[in-house]
C-alpha cells in the first residue's frame, strides 16, 4: 500500500467513525488546536513548505492531523489538469504520528504554534473540519496564490473566529515574485523557468498569505480578544537543510550553452535557436488564454520569446533578405522595450543572458544580409 492509499485509508476509517458519532464529540478543557508548518524540500512539490491543522486531546484519545494539501496522481489527465488549473485537491486526516512519519522519512523540519483560543472556537473547528472531511466541501480547485494549503488553512480559521483576523503581516511591500525568488535558490532552471512563465499577476504587492512560513510569521504577530493568538512556536521535528548540488542545474551551465550559440557562428544554430525562442513565446501565450491560473495570463516575457522570430525562419527558406532584415529590427524593438519594462523587476538578471543572445544573433542576422552579393563579369 503507497503512501496515497494508506492516507485515503485512514480517512475513510475516520470519516465512518465520524458518521456515528464525530458530531457528537465534545473536546475536552485539555483540548489543544495547533498550526502546523513543515519546512522546504527539494523536490518541486515540496519547494514551499507545507500547513496543516492539528487537533489534539488526550482525554477523548484524539490526535489527528487535517491537510488541505491532498492530490491524486491518478487522476485522469492528471497533466493537462493541472496545466489547465481544473486540478481538484482535497482535505484529508492522518494520525499525528503517521503525518511526523512522512516528514522524519523526507528529513524536513516541522514547527508547532498552539492557538490561544476559547474551547468553545476548538469545538467549533473541530466540527467545522470534520463536515468539510465528510462532504464534497473536501476538494477545492487548486490555484498557486489564491488556493493552496496554506490559503485554505486560514480561510477556515477565520470562519471559525468569525473574523478575518487572520491577515499578512510581513512583506506586505514585495511582489508576490519577489516572495517567491529565494525558494528556487539552489534550483536555478526551476527559477529560470517560473520567471518567464508566470505574467504579471505575481508582480502584484503580495498582500495575501499564501505560503506557509507567511502564515507561521503573521501568526506570531496576530491578536486574539487582547492577547496574542498563539504561543511561540515550538520545534517539533529539526533537521540540518541539505544544499542540494548539481553540476548542470546552476547559472554556468546556462551561459555556457548560450555561449556556445553564439561562438559557434552556425547559421542552423541560430536559426534553431531563434524558433524554439519563438515557440515557446507560443507555448507562452496558449497558456495564458487556455489555463485557468491568472499567474500564467498576460505574460510579458512573450516581448523576448516573441512568435515573430518564426517568420525569420520561412524568409530564411524563400530567401527574402528584406524581410529577414525587417523582422530582425522589429525583434530588436521588442527586446529594448522588454529591457526598459524589465528594469525593475527582479527576474530581469536571470532572463539577461537570453535577452543578449537574441540581440547578437539578431544582429549578425541583419548584417549577414544587408552585404551586396558581388558583380560578377
Amino acid at each position: 500500500m503507497d503512501s496515497l492509499q494508506k492516507k485515503l485509508f485512514f480517512f475513510a476509517l475516520l470519516i465512518i467513525s465520524m458518521s456515528g458519532f464525530g458530531q457528537n464529540i465534545l473536546l475536552s478543557k485539555n483540548a489543544q488546536v495547533s498550526v502546523i508548518t513543515c519546512d522546504t524540500g527539494n523536490e518541486t512539490y515540496s519547494l514551499f513548505g507545507h500547513t496543516a491543522l492539528r487537533i489534539t486531546d488526550t482525554d477523548n484519545n484524539l490526535d489527528v492531523v487535517y491537510n488541505y494539501g491532498a492530490f491524486d496522481f491518478g487522476t485522469p489527465n492528471f497533466v493537462a489538469k493541472f496545466a489547465k488549473g481544473d486540478l481538484q485537491y482535497f482535505a484529508i486526516a492522518h494520525s499525528f504520528s503517521d503525518f511526523m512519519s512522512q516528514y522524519t522519512y523526507e528529513q524536513r523540519s516541522v514547527f508547532e504554534q498552539e492557538l490561544i483560543i476559547p474551547l468553545v472556537y476548538k469545538q467549533k473547528l473541530f466540527d467545522n473540519l470534520n463536515s468539510v472531511l465528510a462532504s464534497d466541501g473536501r476538494y477545492y480547485t487548486y490555484k498557486f496564490i489564491d488556493r493552496n494549503c496554506t490559503s485554505m488553512v486560514v480561510e477556515m480559521l477565520n470562519q471559525t473566529l468569525e473574523s478575518n483576523i487572520i491577515v499578512k503581516k510581513t512583506d506586505t511591500d514585495k511582489t508576490y515574485r519577489t516572495i517567491l525568488y529565494p525558494y528556487f535558490d539552489n534550483f536555478f532552471y526551476q527559477k529560470l523557468g517560473t520567471s518567464i512563465i508566470f505574467g504579471k499577476k505575481v508582480d502584484e504587492l503580495g498582500t495575501r498569505i499564501f505560503l506557509p512560513f507567511e502564515l507561521l510569521k503573521s501568526l506570531e504577530q496576530t491578536q486574539f480578544e487582547n492577547h496574542p493568538l498563539c504561543k511561540e512556536s515550538k520545534t517539533l521535528l529539526k533537521f540540518k537543510k541539505e544544499v542540494p548540488s548539481s553540476w548542470w542545474d546552476n547559472f554556468y551551465t546556462f551561459v555556457f550553452l548560450l555561449g556556445f550559440i553564439v561562438v559557434i557562428n552556425k547559421k542552423s544554430i541560430d536559426l534553431f535557436y531563434l524558433s524554439l525562442i519563438g515557440l515557446l513565446g507560443i507555448f507562452f501565450g496558449f497558456m495564458g488564454f487556455y489555463s485557468l491560473h491568472q499567474e500564467l495570463a498576460h505574460n510579458y516575457n512573450i516581448l523576448l520569446f516573441n512568435p515573430l522570430l518564426l517568420a525569420l525562419l520561412y524568409f530564411h527558406y524563400t530567401q527574402n533578405k528584406k524581410w529577414i532584415i525587417n523582422v530582425a529590427l522589429v525583434n530588436i524593438l521588442f527586446l529594448i522595450i522588454y529591457v526598459v519594462f524589465m528594469f525593475n523587476k527582479i527576474h530581469l538578471l536571470i532572463v539577461l543572458p537570453l535577452i543578449l543572445t537574441s540581440l547578437v544573433l539578431l544582429v549578425k542576422m541583419i548584417m549577414l544580409n544587408s552585404k551586396r552579393n558581388p558583380a560578377t563579369i
